[in-house]
């Protein structure tokens, strides 16, 4: 018998400690509940920037062609002619006009580069679509 008080001593101590199975199932919904929000948040933000990107990418090479056809007189037929020195009437070279022409980002199309056409009077198009957005200049 004087074994009985020690005895429910030790079961009081012991009874509050850890969790009930009712309390972790309740932080496993509001962990769920807080993936269910913050994922398509998350891409959302992915999908801005991929169009971002793609404006950033499409305004950089379009002053690099403006740059390259003021060098040269003409504007360019192509994209690579970009990445490689040029020269103008007068003998002087100048380039590469960019480093390296940017890829579309991931599921954006063309998938092989951005699109690129001339028209009559030294005038061009740049452009990629995704995300349910265009970027194109002009």
């Amino acid at each position: 018998m004087e074994h009985e008080p020690e005895s429910m001593a030790r079961n009081e101590l012991t009874r509050g400690r850890g969790f009930t199975l009712v309390e972790l199932m309740i932080v496993v919904a509001i962990i769920g509940i807080l993936a269910a929000i913050a994922i398509p948040l998350y891409n959302a933000v992915q999908a801005r920037a991929r169009i971002a990107k793609a404006q950033a990418d499409v305004r950089s090479m379009a002053s690099s062609i403006t740059i390259y056809s003021a060098h040269t007189g003409i504007t360019a037929t192509g994209l690579d002619q970009l990445t490689t020195t040029a020269s103008n009437g007068q003998g002087q070279t100048a380039g590469p006009f960019i480093a390296a022409i940017p890829s579309v980002p991931t599921g954006w199309t063309p998938a092989g580069g951005y699109g690129f056409a001339t028209a009559a009077g030294g005038f061009f198009t740049i452009s990629a679509s995704g995300d349910g957005a265009t970027a194109s200049v002009p």
